[in-house]
């Protein structure tokens, strides 16, 4: 049998965007815990170091989608270069805050201006749109670059912390920001992939923002579920390895996790789908949520890992689901934006179980902190619920539309 994965890269240029592209979504794992453990050595200060980061996190939810808006409206090349360039000045002006002791004021403002950093791995998923929009390699193109989401979320915390505590307590987010300036730098130059410009449609129909109207809000919520699971994970992992005299096993437990998130994406992205896509997300959130129950059963680090290593089965499938839905529902003018959308909506769960997760096992312990990985895991099926009408009626919509779908898609130009 081929491997669909090989298959991937017989389009032109798709080998150099996805390389330049791993290079830049790299910063997206790093820099929040980046700035975290910098600000705690220099400062001293958890609260500050963790106020500072979510300032900065926050800020990339609601700048992103208004930045792949403009990429949507002015294509990649226009705005990748100026939207990077103001991220990385602030980036560095809040590393040089922080060094010489300037006021708290300036690392909130530093944080909040850095947070224009594009989100590269909608750029990446754009790319992949443009060369196999309607072709059955675009599911397995969408599982690449879950499977590579993961890898970054395992291997850019622990680089940057490593570099952090290693080197100098710059180091992580300024290595996150000279990495994200050199992958941007690699992929703007590719003008042959770049996914032209598409004009909206004149009657006003699907002006402004990607989440008026349709399913994506309900869409980007389940990542948001889905995301929590994971913060949750990252952060009783560690509190319960401690518990059990052994910090250094977490590394392992979640390892185990991302083993097996990124191993079912494969699987499942070399699979041909037959299952309606709206009936998949149901299935898989449902996975979701039943994989999470047997955390209440660990005893150990063993069962830990065997524990999460079973949660992770259904995480990247469920975002595969997600994005194909994403394509498949989003007007094309207004893609970029709802890729993003997506993507910030798994960012800013991850943070959100991060924190939640936190208290509660200051409060009651690990296990309390494994509810919250339950309750999102609800949370994940009651949304795809949700989505299930307005998905139905979406892709029923589109079904019936002539061909060409000229109510959605408008006509393109340049890109330049």
């Amino acid at each position: 049998m081929a491997n669909p994965y090989g298959a991937l890269f017989e389009a032109p240029g798709s080998v150099a965007f996805s390389v330049a592209g791993f290079v830049a979504r790299m910063p997206l794992s790093m820099a929040g815990i980046g700035i975290i453990t910098m600000l705690s050595q220099m400062r001293g200060e958890y609260g500050l170091a963790g106020a500072v980061s979510a300032t900065f996190t926050l800020s990339m939810a609601l700048c992103g989608p208004q930045i792949s808006r403009l990429v949507d409206r002015r294509g990649q090349g226009r705005v990748l270069l100026p939207a990077t360039g103001a991220g990385v000045i602030a980036m560095g002006a809040l590393l040089l805050c922080a060094r010489y002791d300037a006021p708290l004021w300036t690392l909130f403002a530093c944080a909040v201006v850095a947070g224009t950093m594009p989100n590269m791995a909608a750029m990446v998923r754009a790319r992949w749109t443009h060369a196999y929009r309607g072709s059955d390699r675009l599911h397995t193109a969408y599982s690449l670059e879950s499977v590579v989401d993961e890898l970054t979320f395992v291997v850019g915390p622990a680089l940057s912390v490593a570099l952090s505590t290693a080197l100098f307590p710059e180091a992580g987010p300024l290595v996150a920001a000279v990495l994200l300036t050199l992958g941007v730098l690699l992929l703007v130059p590719q003008k042959r992939t770049e996914p032209p410009v598409i004009q909206p449609p004149t009657d006003g129909a699907r002006s402004g923002s990607a989440l008026r109207g349709g399913p994506l809000l309900p869409l980007a919520l389940t990542l948001v579920a889905g995301g929590t699971i994971v913060g949750t994970v990252d952060v009783v992992s560690v509190a319960f390895a401690e518990e059990q005299g052994s910090p250094a096993s977490a590394g392992i437990v979640l390892s185990a996790y991302a083993v097996g998130s990124a191993g079912a994406g494969l699987v499942f992205g070399s699979l041909r789908l037959t299952t309606p896509l709206p009936r998949l997300l149901l299935l898989s959130t449902a996975g979701t949520a039943l994989t999470t129950l047997p955390l209440l059963l660990v005893g150990n680090i063993a069962t830990l890992s065997a524990a999460v290593f079973l949660s992770g089965l259904f995480f990247a499938p469920t975002m595969i689901v997600v994005m194909g839905l994403v394509e498949k529902t989003v007007p094309p003018a207004v893609l970029t934006e709802g890729m993003t959308w997506a993507i910030t909506g798994l960012s800013v769960g991850v943070a959100l179980g991060a924190s939640v997760s936190g208290a509660v096992v200051d409060r009651f312990g690990p296990f309390g902190g494994f509810t919250v990985a339950i309750a999102a895991g609800g949370a994940t099926v009651i949304l795809a619920l949700i989505a299930q009408r307005p998905l139905d009626r979406r892709l029923r919509r589109l079904s019936e539309a002539p061909v060409g779908r000229p109510a959605d898609t408008g006509h393109t130009k340049s890109a330049l």
